[in-house]
């Protein structure tokens, strides 16, 4: 198992990068993890996110709750286009999600923000995303 922030970054790109609804508006190389504002738009870029431990859940598995924000941006395409693209990775992100060496015992997108950028030819969305995530050691 990896770190659990990264298992979940991983899994998301995974289902962006499967999802044609997705990739016909952002090119895959422009999903990723990072944190700061893109040199290429469309966008979409994963914080690096928290992780609150719950320690042992029966003998040999672990629990931990992660949340992350997904920041959507586009430039010179107007909010309208940010907006776009969030509602193509909600509707990819519906349903579990698929983690490699653990398992997704809850996912869900909690929250859709829009929030203006000081640069106004900027578009600019943060869908936040919650996952409880278990593992065996």
């Amino acid at each position: 198992m990896i770190e659990p922030t990264i298992a979940l970054q991983t899994a998301i790109r995974s289902r962006l990068l499967d999802d044609q609804a997705v990739t016909a508006l952002v090119q895959p190389d422009n999903i990723r993890a990072g944190s700061t504002r893109p040199d290429q738009t469309p966008a979409i870029i994963m914080s690096d996110g928290t992780t609150a431990l719950h320690g042992y859940d029966y003998t040999a598995q672990r629990a931990a709750w992660v949340n992350l924000d997904l920041h959507i941006w586009t430039l010179d395409q107007g909010l309208e286009a940010a907006k776009a693209i969030a509602f193509a990775v909600c509707q990819a992100l519906d349903g579990q999600l698929d983690l490699d060496g653990a398992y997704c015992d809850h996912f869900e997108v909690t929250r859709a923000v829009y929030p203006r950028d000081p640069d106004p030819r900027y578009g600019h969305g943060v869908l936040s995303v919650e996952a409880l995530i278990r593992w065996i050691v």
